[in-house]
Formats: C-alpha cells, sequence, structure tokens
C-alpha cells in the first residue's frame, strides 16, 4: 500500500492527537509523520525490537505499536512520549492503521487476482483458492466489457471508469494498455445483450460529451463461473476486431450480435482465398465498379426488392434491373435469387475480412 495514504490519515489525525505520531516500515524507516522532518530516518534498534514485539514497546522517548501480523506487513506505529497515553494512542492508531492497510491491500490483491484470470496468467487450480482467500463469490454472473481509446488526450479513461462504477466489491476496473481498459461487471443473470450495449453506449456518451475522448467499446458474453472471465474477454477483443472489419461505423459491437462475420473471422485466409476464387471464377470482384457494388449494397439492405431499392437509389426499375444482369454476367451470380445473394453477400464480407487483415486472438 502507498505510504502516501499513511501521511494523509496522520494529517488529519494530528489536529486531535498533540503529540507527534508516524508509521515505521519494516526497514524501521520513518515512512509518514506529523513532523514531516523526520520522514526518512531510520533507527536499527527499533527495528530489532518490532522483530520481537508483540505488543507495545518504548524506545528513546516513543512508544511503538506494530500492526497487523509483522511477518506480512511488518510496520508499526509510534507516538510521542512512554507514559499511558501515549500506550493507548498507540493501541487505537495501530487498529486504524491495520484495518485501513488490510482494506486497501486486499482490494489491490483482489483486482489483481481479477486480472490475472481475464489475462489468462493464473492457473486453473489457484482460482478457486484465491476466491475463497479473498471471500470471492465465484458463480455470480460477470461480463468483460472491453474500452479502446480512439483519440490522444490526457484524460485517465481508467480513473473515468472507476468513478462511473464505484462498487469496488463487485466491479473492477483494470488497466490493461495505455489505450485499453476493461470492465469486469456483476450482472443480474436476466439482463440481455440490448441492457449491456446501453450500459456501454452510457460509458461511450460520457466519455465523448464530458471528457471529449473517443472510444469503442467489445462486449463479451456473460458468464456465471469464474474462470470463464478469460474468454468473455477475449470474445470482447474479437468484437472489437471484427467490427472494425465489417462495421467500422459502430462504436459498439457485442460479440453475440456478430452473426456470420464471426465465422469468417475464425477462417484461415487460404481457406477464404480458395471460396474467392470459387465465387468469381467467370470473373474478378475487381471488375465491379464503385457504382455497382453501391447498387448491389443498398439491394440487399432492401431484402432484394427491386422495386423499393430503385425507388430508394432514385433511378428507373429497368436501370436496376440492367445493372442487375451486368452483375450476373460478369459473375455469374444471379443476385434476385436468394443462393445467390447469400453467396454473394459472404463473398463480399470475406474480401473485406482479407482485406483488413486483422489481428487475431
Amino acid at each position: 500500500m502507498s505510504n502516501k495514504l499513511f501521511k494523509d490519515v496522520i494529517s488529519q489525525m494530528k489536529v486531535s492527537i498533540d503529540r507527534t505520531i508516524g508509521v515505521v516500515d519494516s526497514s524501521a524507516t520513518v515512512v509518514a509523520c506529523s513532523n514531516p522532518s523526520k520522514i526518512g530516518e531510520s533507527n536499527e534498534i527499533v527495528l530489532l525490537d518490532i522483530a520481537d514485539a508483540s505488543d507495545v514497546f518504548v524506545r528513546d522517548g516513543f512508544t511503538y505499536r506494530t500492526f497487523g501480523t509483522v511477518s506480512k506487513f511488518g510496520y508499526a506505529v509510534f507516538v510521542e512520549g512512554t507514559d499511558e497515553i501515549a500506550a493507548r494512542y498507540a493501541n487505537i492508531l495501530a487498529v486504524s492503521f491495520g484495518n485501513i492497510k488490510q482494506y486497501y491491500d486486499e482490494k489491490y490483491d483482489r483486482n489483481n487476482f481479477i486480472k490475472n484470470i481475464v489475462l489468462d496468467n493464473i492457473l486453473p487450480g489457484e482460482v478457486y483458492l484465491k476466491a475463497r482467500e479473498f471471500h470471492f463469490n465465484t458463480d455470480v454472473s460477470r461480463v468483460a466489457i472491453l474500452i479502446r481509446v480512439l483519440s490522444d488526450n490526457e484524460v485517465s479513461v481508467y480513473d473515468v471508469i472507476q468513478n462511473l462504477f464505484p462498487d469496488k466489491q463487485k466491479d473492477f476496473v483494470l488497466n490493461i494498455s495505455e489505450k485499453e481498459v476493461v470492465l469486469v461487471k456483476e450482472i443480474k443473470s436476466t439482463i440481455d445483450t440490448r441492457d449491456l450495449e446501453k450500459l456501454a453506449r452510457s460509458i461511450v456518451d460520457t466519455l465523448s460529451s464530458e471528457f471529449y475522448t473517443q472510444t469503442s467499446v467489445g462486449i463479451g458474453t456473460v458468464v456465471s463461473g469464474i474462470k470463464e472471465l478469460a474468454a468473455s474477454y477475449k470474445e470482447a477483443q474479437i468484437a472489437l476486431e471484427v467490427g472494425k472489419v465489417f462495421d467500422t461505423d459502430k462504436t459498439i459491437v457485442s460479440y453475440d450480435n456478430l452473426g456470420i462475420a464471426r465465422l469468417i473471422y475464425q477462417l484461415p485466409t487460404t481457406l477464404c482465398e480458395a471460396f474467392l476464387q470459387e465465387v468469381f471464377k467467370m470473373g474478378s470482384i475487381e471488375s465491379l465498379d464503385q457504382e455497382t457494388l453501391f447498387t448491389i449494397q443498398k439491394f440487399f439492405e432492401n431484402n432484394l426488392n427491386v422495386s423499393e431499392t430503385s425507388r430508394k437509389l432514385f433511378v428507373h426499375r429497368n436501370t436496376l434491373v440492367y445493372r442487375l444482369e451486368k452483375i450476373k454476367k460478369l459473375t455469374g451470380l444471379e443476385l434476385r435469387e436468394f443462393d445467390h445473394a447469400i453467396i454473394f453477400k459472404v463473398a463480399l464480407m470475406v474480401k473485406k475480412y482479407l482485406a483488413a487483415n486483422p489481428v487475431k486472438y
């Protein structure tokens, strides 16, 4: 735990205690004191006293009291004076600092514990042992939400997310890298993808409107076991990568809603290239100009409806039919037939995937 915490608490207590008070670490060095000039001083005799003491002891006009388990924490408080009042102050301070340190150390260790699970850096057999040690509920529903920073600024996204989700017993905010923060959120088992996307939208909107920080968010699947958090995190990573390839305009991508894009992402590139060669054996897809590709996109968006597509494109119905015939002549695919349309749609996605060359997890 940071010595800054000791200093902050002592600065508040010195108003009520009219004596010099402080804390020494495992090397008997003063790390916090109401008299700042003493910070950094050390005493080898006190170090020996701490190692042997199990209660209050006196040395050089000060009363000391270790707190916590000496073998684990190695800290002691000290109070100016050797009288009964000094001993009473030392006991009170030892209890206070011991509880504060235990709370913050447990919080820090719990965060590291979750981070190691998310990054798959812990052996499966140790997960439940550590969970019991931290009194951690292993069987509630949780989800990994990955927030990726897209813009450069000085805002700490990690701090913002921590403030948005202050319940440190249920929600964990993990700093993965300079540009990535993971929120491990405890949720109700009845929550669905739309609710999670609303939550993600609130994060994106807050960072954008209040801190001028552009982000994208990937949402993994909800898991009920703590060991599955690593899988949920990887799914959140995949969601962002797949979204970057196939849904470039989306800032929030859920793994559950990737559809066929998830399947294409998992295919070997050699298989994808072979598929394209098979589909476009009559003519290369590169032979289709941008106007034709735009027409195809609108045709798909309007569920292969010729009349509706021509209306949306502001062209005559016969003009659209002519373009579709041109596509059939170049590729051999009749897009007004459902099976051919599916093949062409998948082929376009595969081509996009090969061109993007995304990072795989």
